[in-house]
């Protein structure tokens, strides 16, 4: 069964409202995430993994990437797109402060990006399912990098720059080896198969009953 953008929100805040926190469905989607590229690779040790986020939540489901992936034994760097205080949510705000913890994960931010850097795989966690209009700097910029690499690429909730609603594109937008959406499938996202490579929607312990009323 396919679902709205908008019934996905009223089931994550009927949820969140049931005592399931954002915070919890973010460590799962995070989680189920890394674990399907793990099962991809079959190994990540030693693998270089360029994670990058956005501002809001996908930035946020990146972040869990990035510590359940130091876990395996990844040479994890993230990179954000802004500064740390302007990141727009408590779950990712509570997400970036441990891996300030971490030595094992390396932190780059700011609104400049320019680097050059050769990764096994790159993780999409820029823009999830909140897209309006055509795509600023500094996110242009890093989805033509993603573009560009010939690195495998992991696009979380959906690829940056694709509606999951309508299955329109931006202006720029990610195209992806697989994409891993979460709880049901967005009803835009199948139309793309050209943009999201393989296609999983993983469960991430959401009540069934936090869909009462909205499906």
């Amino acid at each position: 069964m396919e679902i709205t953008v908008d019934q996905m929100y009223q089931i994550e805040n009927n949820g969140h409202a049931m005592g399931f926190l954002k915070k919890f469905m973010m460590e799962n989607a995070g989680a189920s995430a890394v674990r399907r590229l793990v099962e991809k690779f079959g190994d990540v040790q030693s693998k270089n993994i360029l994670i990058f986020v956005g501002m809001g939540n996908n930035g946020g489901d990146g972040l869990v990437m990035a510590r359940h992936l130091a876990g395996y034994g990844a040479i994890v760097t993230v990179r954000l797109l802004g500064t740390p205080e302007k990141i727009k949510t408590e779950e990712s705000k509570w997400n970036w402060s441990i891996l300030e913890k971490m030595q094992s994960v390396q932190l780059l931010y700011g609104d400049k990006l320019n680097f050059n850097f050769k990764a096994d795989v790159i993780i999409d966690g820029i823009l999830g399912t909140g897209i309006t209009g055509d795509i600023r700097e500094p996110y242009a910029s890093a989805i033509n990098f993603i573009n560009n690499s010939n690195s495998y690429k992991l696009a979380v909730d959906v690829p940056s720059g694709l509606d999951p609603q309508t299955g329109e594109t931006a202006n720029v937008f990610v195209k992806a080896d697989m994409t891993i959406t979460f709880h049901k499938m967005k009803q835009g996202i199948p139309k793309r198969k050209d943009l999201t490579g393989e296609l999983f929607a993983e469960k991430i312990g959401i009540p069934p009953e936090a869909e009462i009323g909205v499906l």
